[in-house]
Order: C-alpha cells, then sequence, then structure tokens
C-alpha cells in the first residue's frame, strides 16, 4: 500500500531505545520481499517470538474434483451451509500455485486470532459489516468491502450479524496495479479510484492483560497452533506501509468507452499470475454502432472465475446471485445466442460482480462437483431452426459480464 501511515506512539528514529514506564519495547520490522520491499515497524509491550505452548501441525488436505470433460462451469453458492468461524469455515473451490478462492458463511465467533504466514488475503464481503481487529488496530468493514489483509498480520473477525466472503489468498503479494501508480506510490488521475477511497485501521487497541491466547498461524501449506500468555495485540504504536485496509467495490469508478472496453478496464488488483476485477453499474458503449455486450473470446492462456453480487445479469441465461462462473483456458465464451441482439440500444448496466482471471489452470474441488449445475456448458447450443426473437428495449440494461 503506497501511502505512509502511523498508529500510536513511535521514538524520533529508528532503532533507537524506546521505553513504556521505564520497560525497553521490542522492535519488529514487518516486511515484504527480505528488506527491499514495503515494511513497518511495531514496538511491542512482550517479544513477539514468545510462545508458552506448541500445538499440533495440521497440513491443509484439498479434495480434488477432476471432470471428465473440460467445459464451462455454474456453480450456484448462495445455499451453501454456514459452518465454522471467519477462518475455519473457508470452503475452497478451486485453487493453483498462485491462488486460493474459497466461500465463507461463518455461524461462529473466532475465539482465537489467526495469522496467514505464507501469503496476502484479499476477502470480498458479500454480506455483513463488522471490525477486523489486527494488531495494527481496528479496520471497521461493510458490505461490499474488499478487506485486504497483508500476510504476517495477526488478526480475528468481530462480526456484526450473518456473513458471506469469497476469499482470495496467494502467496504472491497481492497489490494495487502497477499502471494505476506513479514512480513514487500515488495513484494517477486515471485510476478508477484513489488514495481517499482507502480505509486503514482506525484506532489501535493496545493491550496489556496477561492470560492464555490462542493464534493458529498458516504456515508451510498447513496451519500451526501456539499459545502465548500475553494478548497478541501487545503494540503500543506503529508506522509504515504494510497494514491491512478496506476498499468498496461501490467506490471503483467504471471506465465508459465509445465502444466495448476489455476486462483490464475493470482491474482492481493484481496478484502473481492473476488479477481480480470489479464489474460495477456504469454507462455502456455510445458509438451509434456499438454492440454494448462482451464480444465472444477465446481463454488461450488464462481462466476467468466470476462471482455474481448483485444486480439483473442480462447477458447469462440462469445466472442468480451468488453464482460462480468459470471459464477455463483453450475454449472460447461469450454472451449466449440472442443477447448480443437484444443488448443494442440499451445506455447501461446495474451488475456488481467480481472477476478472478488466473494465467494457469484452475484446479476443482469436491465442493465445486456439488454446486456444478452440469447444464452450463449446454447453454449457447441451439436445435437447428431455432430462432431468438427478443423485444429490444433500449432502456433496458444488459451485462458487461
Amino acid at each position: 500500500m503506497p501511502t505512509y501511515q502511523l498508529r500510536g506512539d513511535v521514538p524520533r528514529k529508528r532503532h533507537i531505545q524506546f521505553r513504556d514506564n521505564g520497560t525497553l519495547l521490542t522492535e519488529e520490522v514487518m516486511g515484504l520481499e527480505g528488506f527491499s520491499g514495503n515494511e513497518s515497524i511495531l514496538y511491542h509491550l512482550i517479544s513477539p517470538c514468545r510462545v508458552k505452548e506448541l500445538g499440533d501441525f495440521e497440513p491443509i488436505e484439498r479434495e480434488e474434483w477432476v471432470p471428465e470433460a473440460h467445459a464451462h462451469r455454474h456453480m450456484k453458492t448462495i445455499g451453501i451451509e454456514e459452518e465454522g468461524d471467519a477462518v475455519s469455515g473457508r470452503q475452497l473451490l478451486m485453487w493453483n500455485a498462485d491462488v486460493e478462492i474459497s466461500l465463507c458463511r461463518p455461524n461462529e465467533p473466532m475465539t482465537g486470532f489467526y495469522r496467514n504466514g505464507e501469503g496476502d488475503e484479499v476477502i470480498f464481503v458479500h454480506e455483513g459489516s463488522g471490525t477486523l481487529e489486527t494488531i495494527f488496530g481496528d479496520l471497521p468493514y461493510r458490505d461490499g468491502d474488499y478487506v485486504v489483509v497483508p500476510r504476517g498480520t495477526t488478526y480475528r473477525f468481530v462480526p456484526d450479524g450473518p456473513q458471506r466472503y469469497v476469499v482470495f489468498e496467494s502467496p504472491g503479494l497481492i497489490e494495487i496495479p502497477r499502471r494505476y501508480r506513479n514512480e513514487y506510490g500515488q495513484l494517477l488521475e486515471h485510476a478508477p479510484y484513489y488514495h481517499r477511497d482507502i480505509h486503514p485501521p482506525t484506532e489501535l487497541q493496545t493491550h496489556r492483560d496477561r492470560g492464555e491466547h490462542v493464534v493458529k498461524v498458516r504456515v508451510k501449506d498447513g496451519y500451526q497452533t501456539s499459545v502465548l500468555d500475553y494478548h497478541p495485540f501487545d503494540i503500543v504504536g506503529w508506522d509504515g506501509y504494510v497494514y491491512p485496509w478496506t476498499f468498496n467495490i461501490a467506490d471503483f469508478e467504471p471506465i465508459t468507452g465509445r465502444i466495448h472496453m476489455p476486462p483490464p478496464s475493470h482491474q482492481t488488483f493484481q496478484g502473481r499470475n492473476f488479477v481480480i476485477c470489479s464489474f460495477c453499474p456504469r454507462k455502456l458503449d455510445f458509438d451509434p454502432l456499438a454492440v454494448p455486450i462482451p464480444y465472444h473470446h477465446s481463454n488461450l492462456n488464462s481462466e476467468e472465475m466470476i462471482y455474481y453480487v448483485d444486480g439483473q445479469f442480462s447477458s447469462r441465461k440462469g445466472i442468480e446471485i451468488g453464482s460462480v462462473t468459470l471459464h477455463p483456458s483453450g475454449i472460447p465464451h461469450g454472451p449466449q445466442p440472442g443477447l448480443a441482439e437484444k443488448s443494442i440500444g440499451a445506455t447501461e448496466t446495474h451488475e456488481v460482480a467480481v472477476m478472478c482471471d488466473t494465467f494457469h489452470p484452475l484446479r476443482l474441488t469436491k465442493l465445486a462437483k456439488e454446486l456444478d449445475d452440469g447444464k452450463y456448458a449446454y447453454s449457447w447450443y441451439e436445435e437447428p431452426g431455432e430462432e431468438h426473437t427478443y423485444d429490444q428495449d433500449p432502456a433496458g440494461a444488459t451485462s458487461h459480464l
């Protein structure tokens, strides 16, 4: 995150004595890419290395589904069962070496703390609000927020009411696209959002209480649990460029063109070999001959996953809120029959969706098999002689997905 932040108290210079009521504090440099990337410096009451008890290591087990056919998929996720908390309740849907995509409908509070020690996280809040309590301070969130959590952040969700998330986890860095930033890190005028749209932690909570607290850490493709004899949020102050933050999808400013704009115009984040895009309500293409719906295209070296958040999804038959479509590499996809003609004359769209394009194939889980409708691959098929006669309504909305 290219904006400097400071919370609490810090000394006038790095790496000098800093005391709290006479006690020398422990300075921790939390940095990315060795000592050459962004970093924050935190000041602890107690050494962050202190552990009272080590628990068992739990390896991650993924149950893969390998379909018999390579085809487009449609998964209806709105009815998945509630289970676990905001971490243990994550249900893996698809993954590769660069990103894991999970669904989560927690129904339990987090009793301990969590830290992803091997990956960045972007948690899209489809439904719900609350506070992400973190070592950097409290981070309020609400419907439509992307909650961006850098690796190494100790946190716990404190939800307010029912929740529904889509979770992206990556061993690579998840960043603001570099083409949106100048050489100093400031967001450029053509970027679809600005620094004012990005919300860092509000208030630092320094816990001085002692007592046992459990921290689960994701490392080495598994989970290591530890018991501390102090509260992990013992930070007196911190400053730097690494911290969690939120960005709401409603603050994304869509880019409109005279003719149809390609998916990179909707990009919100970049990761290692993948991107995350936000499809938001916008005016449609305004050339008199424009076809305001996507052209057919082939994902020759990428795969496209779309999570449908809200609105009327006019370029897809049978799509509903919470649907996930997967258009895998090697085969073309586009609007279904008749919808390009139907779109002509439309002036705006009101759908909201989150897309993840990966540049390596995605693997599916048995959960994906359970949710797959088994029919989506045939939704472009028409019996010979069948014709579509749609009532063209220039005032109607059409999808840009």
